[in-house]
């Protein structure tokens, strides 16, 4: 067994044939992490590795509960060396005076948080916007050089030194001689992460130990002059006043490390994206189409493709995940690439969707008190380097190549990226103005898409008295996403700037059209007038999504089915895929009078017998506390309709097990804080260590945001349910209407866009 001191399994340790040939060091790995591991995440989540000697997690939530769990995970083992040093390697580190210390990646609790407070200033979402221009400025200068030859090797020619010089300035470092950080750079990972063959061990040893040298040279440099823009400078700053904090050997070590993680990661995450886009040439030319899409797409590349495969932890006593028992001391590789390919998580998620409402929730930055702090400096980069070369070569494509990369356990990026062109297509030569445009980055917010798709109305038809069916297909004959039962569309209406959710009906898996069916509203505000009297066969809509917050189980054993009028669109669609799969179910479908039902002839030669139809002008309304009162144990209910329908349900399932009640609204009523009536609180993050204020007149999300705290959003009313936290302690005044009664009483859980404390309140985040 190799590995060092890594734990032996337990006699109870899942072994098999798979995990015994695990080998994170050969090409099958490399070239396909995501799909080389998915006999584990169907089968064996959590095993032991004898090659490695460390226990292998390959699920989802398996990597976030460690992530989050500083309290029996420890990082200590996150930059130990994979191989053992020889002796003649420590002599050839030690006559270099290495002396690698902690830093903020490997270190424990409290002492981790304790410099991160100090030290986080300049990774804020405000600080790093400074280096914006910087990065536009390298980026359009490095493109410039190569844009006319119709090819280039775009990690030598732009994606090594460009990161590279954005990482030293944000440092605060004086630009050295880039060919030989970069030398440096891939030693240090290789020293680390890699197996090194013996006779290479001695060398990359050698590179280390000049990279460190280096680095305490740059650092005295600063100590003489401090002043400045610069973390590293901001560090020096920060040890005049807490010198035991902030000590001589961590910023030393810092240094270093600071380097290869500001440069390295960010350079292969463009590289991945780049390679990923570009295989996917309709994603690749929408993005040059529609600029908006990029940041989250960059969510998506990250998620798919990212840079950092896997991470480490060593467990400090005997812990449960997945269902195995792994002992004190077990050494464990989280492999996020993996999670972020989970399917109980993302959705169809071998597909690349530059459009996936989740995609933020990915894993490849780490979660929790150690989550990675460049992230938003990497974002920027990111999205910058998407948007100057998909404005100025769409027409980029991959050239004909095999793909190599560096033999190491935890970085993943192609060691070249051969693109070309045909110059003589470069739009710019037609549009000069093409190159002064700019697309705002975002940094810190929700990175949904304020793009569209342009719909056509491709059929038009009346599916009940005042309800209209809309069949909407690509205008230009693209595949439309696949969606799942409970998802929607966001369409304009008209000129007025009007924008009205629908909840999607029919077939999920048809990519050709979407469907949706809109109820003439007598109250309404324009858009389902609009919709009905001006809408056309043939006319062209923008739309937005699809999108999900309103998801189906569907390992849910029995469930019961209830849908009031417009309602029951999203519940159609949940109902025909609980049959498909053959769940228990039985479906309520209330309305007024049966003229007014919309689908009431399909869903009856459909369902048959488990449709039950409550038309208000027969006297068959629908008794909700005498229908729930018998209800079955387990049974889950989904529900969707008027207000009134779902108050009903809430006060019926008050006294059901949490999670039996599921339903959607389509109105919110929340505004924005009011200082004149709303009082600040404060909060504390349970799995960050950090204590924010929440003043008057901002909301709980826009706080934890400035905080580089990973939440995501959408509708921005709490009506969406996508800002969810968790409440660990304090009382909570619920402002969404996402929660049950139930679910607010027991208060669990909060809508950060809107909901607030009443006092201190702590969060799981």
């Amino acid at each position: 067994m190799s590995g060092g001191q890594a734990s032996k399994p337990s006699a109870a340790c899942p072994f098999s044939r798979q995990a015994a040939e695990f080998n994170p060091f050969g090409d099958d790995y490399l070239q396909d992490p995501p799909g080389y591991l998915r006999w584990s995440r169907e089968q064996q989540p959590v095993f032991f590795s004898p090659v490695l000697g460390y226990w292998v997690v390959t699920r989802y939530d398996d990597i976030k509960a460690i992530f989050r769990d500083h309290a029996r995970f420890s990082p200590s083992n996150a930059l130990e060396k994979i191989t053992p040093p020889t002796d003649a390697v420590l002599q050839v580190l030690s006559s270099y005076g290495y002396a690698m210390n902690r830093t903020l990646v490997n270190e424990d609790e409290p002492e981790h948080m304790a410099r991160r407070r100090l030290l986080i200033e300049p990774f804020t979402p405000a600080a790093v916007r400074e280096h914006e221009p910087l990065a536009r400025e390298l980026a359009r200068t490095y493109v410039n050089r190569f844009i006319d030859d119709g090819r280039a090797d775009l990690v030598d020619q732009m994606l090594w030194e460009v990161p590279l010089t954005i990482a030293l300035h944000f440092l605060g470092v004086d630009e050295e001689d880039m060919p030989l950080l970069r030398q440096y750079s891939i030693a240090h990972t290789v020293n680390t992460w890699g197996r090194p063959a013996p006779e290479e061990q001695l060398r990359v040893a050698h590179a280390v130990g000049n990279f460190w040298q280096l680095s305490g040279r740059i650092l005295d440099k600063m100590r003489r002059d401090p002043s400045g823009p610069g973390w590293m400078k901001f560090g020096i700053r920060m040890q005049k006043e807490h010198p035991a904090i902030v000590t001589d050997s961590y910023l030393h070590s810092m240094m270093m490390a600071g380097i290869v993680a500001a440069h390295e990661t960010t350079a292969n995450a463009t590289a991945n994206a780049l390679r990923l886009l570009l295989e996917h040439p309709t994603a690749w030319r929408e993005l040059g189409e529609d600029p908006s899409l990029i940041p989250n797409a960059v969510e998506e590349c990250l998620r798919f493709s990212g840079s950092i495969i896997a991470w480490r932890r060593v467990a400090l006593t005997e812990v449960t995940v997945g269902g195995v028992t792994l002992p004190a001391g077990a050494k464990v590789l989280m492999v996020m690439t993996s999670a972020n390919h989970d399917e109980r998580h993302f959705a169809a998620a071998d597909l690349l969707d530059i459009r996936r409402e989740n995609a933020g929730d990915h894993l490849s930055f780490g979660y929790g008190a150690h989550q990675c702090l460049g992230k938003n400096l990497a974002r920027m980069e990111l999205q910058v380097f998407l948007e100057e070369l998909s404005r100025r070569l769409p027409h980029m494509r991959l050239s004909p190549q095999s793909f190599t990369y560096l033999n190491n356990l935890s970085f993943r990026g192609p060691e070249h990226l051969w693109v070309e062109w045909d110059p003589a297509q470069n739009p710019e030569r037609r549009d000069p103005a093409l190159l002064q445009r700019r697309h705002p980055v975002r940094i810190g917010e929700s990175t949904r898409p304020d793009s569209v798709r342009s719909l056509r109305v491709e059929r038009r038809r009346e599916v009940a008295r005042d309800v209209i069916e809309l069949a909407l297909a690509a205008a230009d004959g693209r595949p439309l996403p696949p969606w799942q039962p409970g998802a929607h569309i966001e369409i304009a209406c008209g000129d007025s700037g009007l924008t009205r959710q629908y909840s999607l009906c029919g077939d999920p898996a048809d990519t050709r059209q979407l469907r949706v069916a809109v109820l003439r509203d007598p109250h309404s505000r324009g858009g389902s007038a609009w919709l009905h009297e001006q809408l056309r066969e043939g006319d062209c809509l923008p739309v937005r999504g699809p999108r999900n917050h309103f998801r189906f189980d569907e390992g849910a054993k029995r469930v019961l089915f209830i849908a009031g009028g417009i309602g029951i669109t999203p519940i159609a669609a949940m109902a025909a895929r609980a049959r498909q799969l053959g769940i228990d179910y039985q479906l309520h479908y209330c309305g007024r009078s049966r003229d007014r039902m919309a689908y009431l002839g399909e869903l009856q030669a459909l369902h048959r017998d488990r449709l039950a139809v409550h038309a208000g002008d027969e006297g068959n309304r629908l008794d909700v506390g005498a229908l729930l009162a018998d209800l079955p144990q387990g049974m889950q209910v989904y529900a969707c309709g008027p207000g009134r329908l779902l108050s009903a349900l809430e006060t019926a399932c008050a006294s059901r097990p949490h999670g039996t009640l599921h339903v959607e609204h389509f109105r919110g009523g929340a505004g924005r804080p009011d200082p004149a009536r709303d009082s600040g609180f404060d909060c504390d993050l349970n799995d960050s260590g950090l204590s924010l204020h929440v003043p008057p007149d901002r909301t709980l999300l826009e706080v934890l945001r400035d905080a580089n705290i990973d939440v995501p959003s959408d509708c921005g009313e709490g009506l969406c349910g996508s800002c969810e936290v968790e409440v660990i302690e304090g009382d909570v005044d619920h402002r969404d209407v996402v929660l049950t009664a139930a679910e607010r009483q027991e208060n669990r859980r909060m809508m950060a866009c809107c909901s607030r404390g009443r006092g201190k309140i702590v969060l799981g985040l």
